[in-house]
């Protein structure tokens, strides 16, 4: 795996030195709020406008095969984009700078959380965090919605997809593997319902664009030995741990277990964080009882609130799965390892992906068949993405749900007695502040938190 900074050509980001790169996307990281529609832009404001260092063509280019990807599209994003200017050295330093402010903050916040989570102001703080990040969802269904569901068929295929994973809990992948197979098969076939959706300005591909101009860079080609080279290298670093923890501790081990699931995760969070957490959620929750339903919605608002991909959060998963089940260790001590450990089994595949497969996706960017897969994807994720905003609602708004377990049915529904009336009331505001008024998503989150405070210090809640 070659990581020189060439001197010439396109392979040298046309003589933007490599400290000059590192402090650009430096800053990019630490102005990655926002998902993956907000740090997409922050990057095309900077690098296309501002810096003129990538065209517009080249940008879209890029977000178009991160699309195609499991994980984080923003992330791999910059992976790409600092790989093209300064080949494997850059997209480390891109990629990894991406993710670091939010690993630093997530981690202390984990810290503040594990030890004072039970403490009156800091339970105030995230009751009020809660009701802004279940507006903050739905307005996520909204967004996403406006973009995928451009006709009857990709509106009834969030539909299934909704019904499927809530009432019936099908697994998320299976919905996912579905919907692209029916994507496929409907592009191939000619039916117009299955031609690409496009982006929008809240998806980013109409508001981002392509980079390097229209030079092709040598490291950018297919080659066949440097596939093989870099795959196995990579597969190395994601896979031998995970291996290591099965052997040394079995699968029973939390530490095993943060591995195997994370590391699927990996492969199966096509249609951005939001999606993929109601999976993560469910399973989390309710297979693994790594949390409390309460405190998932509270890591996702650590994970809203802090620079970075949204997918974050299952950094705070991984370190109150190790901090409830330390072992032989200290809990913050297994917790420090189990949050590391599920940020790295997370993030080593998005490299994988975009050092090997680049070059011959690149190759496949007009598939037909693809871009119809992709489409129907994106629809499903609108239907998985509602469940995962009525979960939280029944977890937010009510103080007691009740299982519903009648086969094929499996499902939790509200007890109506149950109503929490300040965080219903809450959470209105919030999503009129959003809806209505068009704040933005830190100043919501920030008055949400202090009107929880708030609360407790009227004694309301």
């Amino acid at each position: 795996m070659d990581t020189r900074v060439d001197q010439t050509g396109a392979d040298a980001g046309h003589g933007i030195s490599f400290n000059e790169a590192f402090r650009v996307w430096l800053r990019v990281a630490c102005l990655s709020f926002g998902g993956p529609a907000g740090q997409i832009a922050v990057m095309h404001r900077i690098l296309v406008e501002e810096k003129k260092w990538i065209s517009e063509g080249r940008f879209l280019h890029a977000l178009n095969y991160c699309m195609l990807l499991p994980g984080p599209e923003a992330q791999q994003l910059a992976t790409y984009i600092g790989w093209l200017m300064h080949r494997t050295a850059g997209g480390l330093m891109a990629g990894g700078l991406f993710i670091l402010p939010g690993i630093v903050a997530i981690m202390g916040l984990s810290y503040i959380y594990a030890a004072f989570g039970n403490v009156s102001f800091v339970e105030a703080l995230f009751f009020g965090l809660k009701a802004a990040v279940l507006a903050i969802v739905v307005e996520a269904v909204v967004r996403v919605g406006k973009r995928a569901l451009k006709n009857r068929v990709m509106i009834a295929l969030a539909a299934i997809a909704f019904v499927a994973i809530f009432f019936f809990a099908v697994p998320f992948p299976i919905i996912i593997i579905a919907a692209g197979l029916i994507g496929y098969a409907g592009a191939i076939s000619g039916r117009p319902e299955f031609a690409p959706a496009g982006h929008g300005h809240g998806g980013g591909n109409a508001v981002v664009d392509s980079m390097l101009g229209d030079a092709v860079p040598a490291h950018v080609r297919p080659d066949t030995a440097r596939t093989i080279r870099v795959a196995a290298l990579w597969l190395a670093l994601w896979l031998v741990p995970v291996a290591a923890l099965l052997l040394a501790l079995g699968q029973g081990n939390v530490f095993s277990q943060i591995a195997l699931f994370f590391s699927k995760m990996s492969l199966v969070t096509f249609g951005g964080a939001y999606a993929v957490l109601a999976y993560v959620a469910q399973q989390a929750v309710e297979h693994y009882h790594w949390l409390k339903p309460h405190e998932m919605l509270d890591g996702l608002g650590m994970a809203e609130t802090t620079p970075g991909p949204l997918i974050m959060v299952l950094q705070f998963v991984g370190f109150m799965a190790a901090f409830r089940d330390p072992g032989g260790l200290s809990p913050m001590l297994a917790a420090t390892l189990g949050s590391l450990l599920a940020t790295w089994v997370t993030f080593t595949p998005c490299f994988l992906w975009i050092f090997v497969g680049a070059p011959y996706i690149e190759r496949l960017r007009g598939n037909i068949g693809l871009a119809g897969a992709l489409s129907a994807i994106t629809a499903a994720v609108v239907g998985v993405i509602l469940n995962l905003s009525i979960w939280f609602a029944l977890h937010t708004l009510f103080r007691e749900t009740v299982p519903v377990h009648a086969f094929p049915l499996n499902f939790d529904r509200p007890v109506p007695g149950s109503v929490d009336v300040p965080a219903m009331l809450l959470a209105i505001a919030a999503a009129t502040a959003i809806f209505r008024f068009k704040l933005g998503m830190l100043t919501v989150l920030a008055a949400s938190c202090a009107a929880g405070v708030a609360l407790r210090l009227a004694g309301l809640i």
